[in-house]
């Protein structure tokens, strides 16, 4: 497999060379594009650009190398999936809350990826080492939809549409409190929290990158109300922090909300319900759904007074988006 190679000139300059990557090449990690840097694999003006924190300026021609990425040493593992849609580009996957995407310090086995490698190891070359195929995250204890790129050009035609904003992510979040207006749209940058480096946070927009969530109320249930949510952008846990600055947590968030939950639950109550995008070689967009999980449904149903199992602790999962207000949905 050869190096792939990406070239361009700097529209507007003025900024440190590993901001301007970071924008021009989101589908790598910062830690990978500071190791190009170091590596000599981006050049500026046909020169070598060693400093990460050199200034690009408008007319630059920038030229970044990336070599193939070795075999990922995540091993497979025999782990059940449920499997909403599958064809030779793409695998959609209904995650249990609980389960953590890829490796990372505390969780080296056990992980979608892990289970991905059984099902389908022809993606262990694709991406990053530890990520495999994967074009977007959920977080550990948020349940719903994730979409896995099955090969490379798959892949390269998915992270260009989750960066062109054309994949329309919509999630079920319970939440304590109340927003203050019943709909509304989030605009405030997010970035790594100062005080506490685990946590992200409403920070000034010079540390933080733009963060963008529409919002709208489906049910008032006394003292919570469910949420439908789509974020507009893709920073990490950015609708937690989003609704933290709401004044309205996600029930069972221990991070952003309350550390004792005002519910019984075991994780925050956040479900990516719904995925929206065109497929590679598809002309039309398909609309994935992910019904809400067994502890979200009994959150609700409690909430309601319904019994366990009683259907009207699952909202209607098969109505359309609203093409016009993506916070809204066809009543």
């Amino acid at each position: 497999m050869s190096d792939t190679l990406h070239r361009w000139t700097v529209e507007q300059g003025g900024v440190r060379l590993d901001q301007h990557l970071s924008r021009a090449l989101p589908e790598l990690s910062r830690s990978s594009l500071q190791h190009l840097v170091e590596s000599g694999c981006v050049r500026r003006n046909d020169e070598p650009a060693l400093r990460k924190s050199l200034i690009v300026q408008t007319g630059d021609r920038i030229e970044v190398r990336v070599p193939p990425p070795p075999p990922s040493q995540v091993q497979p593992e025999p782990i059940p999936l449920e499997i909403l849609f599958e064809n030779e580009d793409v695998l959609v996957i209904n995650k249990p809350a609980g389960l953590v995407v890829h490796p990372a310090a505390g969780h080296r086995t056990g992980t979608l990826v892990a289970a991905v490698l059984a099902h389908a190891p022809q993606i262990q070359t694709l991406g990053e080492v530890e990520r495999p195929g994967i074009v977007h995250r959920l977080d550990k204890d948020t349940s719903g939809i994730i979409l896995v790129a099955k090969n490379g050009d798959a892949q390269t035609f998915l992270q260009k549409a989750f960066e062109r904003r054309e994949v329309r992510k919509t999630y079920l979040a319970l939440v304590d409190g109340a927003p203050p207006t019943p709909e509304g749209r989030i605009q405030a940058p997010v970035g790594r929290d100062p005080s506490h480096r685990q946590r992200m946070a409403i920070v000034p927009a010079s540390r933080g990158r733009q963060a963008e969530t529409v919002y709208h109320t489906l049910e008032r249930l006394g003292e919570y109300t469910l949420l439908e949510v789509v974020p507009l952008t893709g920073r990490t846990h950015q609708i937690r922090v989003h609704l933290e600055f709401l004044g309205c947590p996600v029930v069972g968030d221990r991070v952003y909300g309350r550390r004792t939950p005002s519910l019984p639950v075991r994780r925050q109550l956040l479900h990516a319900a719904r995925l929206e995008l065109r497929l590679p070689n598809e002309g039309q967009p398909r609309l994935f759904t992910a019904p809400l999980p067994v502890d979200f449904q009994e959150a609700l149903g409690r909430l309601r007074g319904a019994p366990l199992g009683n259907p009207a602790a699952q909202p209607d999962s098969d109505l359309p988006l609203n093409p016009v207000n993506p916070g809204r949905m066809n009543r």
